[in-house]
């Protein structure tokens, strides 16, 4: 086992725990491991009960069991040869059957997906479910009669459930008997992780030529923040009492990593455009919302960095040219003034608002949207660098007020939650129905970006 699994790997594989917990960064081969384990489990001629597993959507539990398809698939071969049997015993695309009578399924995140099954429990990515604390309530039941139930995720925000189960077994007196494992990037880089890594790259990647503090750094400045960085890779849940949108929000209006978000829903409904400006320093975003009924959803995100200016306005056409998109609000505080100005002499003034960021701007930017994501009347793409944007802004009392604030990084300035703020506040104000037209085009003037 020891060449195959890092030492990490290897002793979550080993631990037969009741209840046992991993708190784990990303990316370092846990769901995989899982798999196996699993796999190895049902194989015995003990094994008596089903096994169901659950991630943070349906496609992923089925990425899941194909993981545990492989692991069956080459220890049946391994039967097949020493003593002429099998291990399997039928499969489809939501479970894995064996010989003994068992199986593994994957389960809909919907908590009440667990209710009414004995049997092992494997909660992926625990802390990324819309509702994580009633998942664990309906689970935990089935395994009154035998089995195990396996919880392993990376952190989503310091109020999320997962946290609070960490830190009842840790500091907590352990009242639910959890084993606890804890694995970093940097525990898991100590441990052999880069090489595995290296394993599966092409040899012309620049991964290649990295030692692990290399990598280290490679991983930690490809991050939106650090505050993110921590989060997804160092085992720090982020701070949720300064954040404007909580992740537990952010997660909740989020698509399931299987929908097709950018088709429209209906050929009637319109369209509302977000655009916030930079340059240089920070990242242009151009967000795109349908609206139907109270509901706004993503349609079409587009990031742009050091691009410029006559190839951003090329974007923004595209946009403007939709026939169902009623109206766009655009950022025109510094490097933005003329390219919303250049956009209403084109479009027209009726179409087009130029929004300045000044603070009593911002609070009617930001707080509507707040709204719609505790109402649930928004979604969003499945994407951690919008997740971290969205949750880098923070509110801060000052002079009197309340200021907006956001750690400048090289992933920008929270450019996406104001690009969306600013898609909200076009469908918010918009009033009536309408295409957009493409007004008379003026003389042409000199104009230099």
């Amino acid at each position: 086992m020891e060449p195959f699994f890092l030492p990490y790997q290897t002793a979550w594989i080993r631990d037969r725990s009741r209840i046992k917990l991993m708190e784990k960064s990303r990316q370092i081969g846990m769901s995989w491991t899982t798999a196996y384990e699993l796999v190895r489990r049902h194989c015995l001629p003990t094994a008596k009960y089903d096994s169901w597993v659950s991630s943070r959507d349906e496609l992923q539990a089925k990425l899941f069991i194909d993981d545990c398809k492989k692991f069956a698939a080459i220890l049946d071969v391994a039967v097949s040869e020493t003593s002429g049997g099998s291990l399997v015993d039928g499969s489809d695309s939501r479970s894995l059957g064996f010989s003994n009578g068992t199986r593994i399924w994957s389960l809909s995140s919907n908590p009440d997906a667990q209710a009414g099954k004995r049997g092992a429990r494997v909660l992926d990515e625990f802390a990324l479910h819309p509702d994580p604390e009633r998942l664990y309530a309906v689970a935990y039941p089935g395994i009154t009669w035998g089995g195990s139930l396996q919880i392993i995720s990376t952190h989503r925000g310091g109020e999320n459930f997962f946290r609070r189960l960490v830190d009842e077994a840790r500091y907590g007196g352990n009242p639910k008997k959890i084993s606890l494992h804890r694995i970093t990037l940097q525990d898991a880089l100590e441990q052999g992780l880069l090489r595995k890594i290296k394993a599966s790259l092409p040899p012309d990647s620049e991964v290649m030529q990295m030692d692990e503090a290399a990598y280290f750094d490679y991983i930690k400045n490809s991050c939106a923040d650090t505050e993110s960085f921590m989060q997804e890779y160092m085992c720090c849940p982020a701070d949720e009492k300064g954040a404007f949108l909580d992740y537990g929000n952010i997660r909740r209006c989020t698509y399931s990593a299987d929908t097709n978000w950018r088709a429209t829903l209906s050929p009637d409904s319109l369209l509302f455009l977000g655009v916030d400006v930079g340059r240089t320093r920070d990242l242009t975003v151009f967000w795109l919302l349908e609206k139907c009924g109270e509901m706004l959803f993503t349609r079409d995100v587009r990031v742009f960095r050091d691009t410029p200016f006559s190839e951003q306005e090329a974007v923004l056409h595209g946009y403007l040219k939709l026939p169902r998109l009623r109206r766009a609000a655009i950022d025109r505080s510094g490097l933005g003034r003329q390219f919303a100005e250049r956009a209403a002499e084109r479009y027209g003034s009726g179409r087009i608002e130029g929004v300045s960021f000044t603070r009593g701007i911002k609070e009617e930017l930001a707080y509507p949207l707040r709204t719609h994501f505790e109402n649930g009347t928004i979604r969003i793409p499945d994407d951690l660098e919008i997740a971290a944007d969205l949750h880098a802004v923070k509110k801060e009392a000052s002079g009197g007020g309340v200021v907006f604030r956001a750690e400048r990084s090289a992933d920008g300035h929270a450019d996406r939650f104001w690009a969306l703020a600013l898609a909200a506040y076009s469908a918010r104000t918009s009033c009536g129905r309408g295409e957009m037209e493409l007004v008379g085009k003026k003389p042409a003037r000199e104009f230099m970006w």
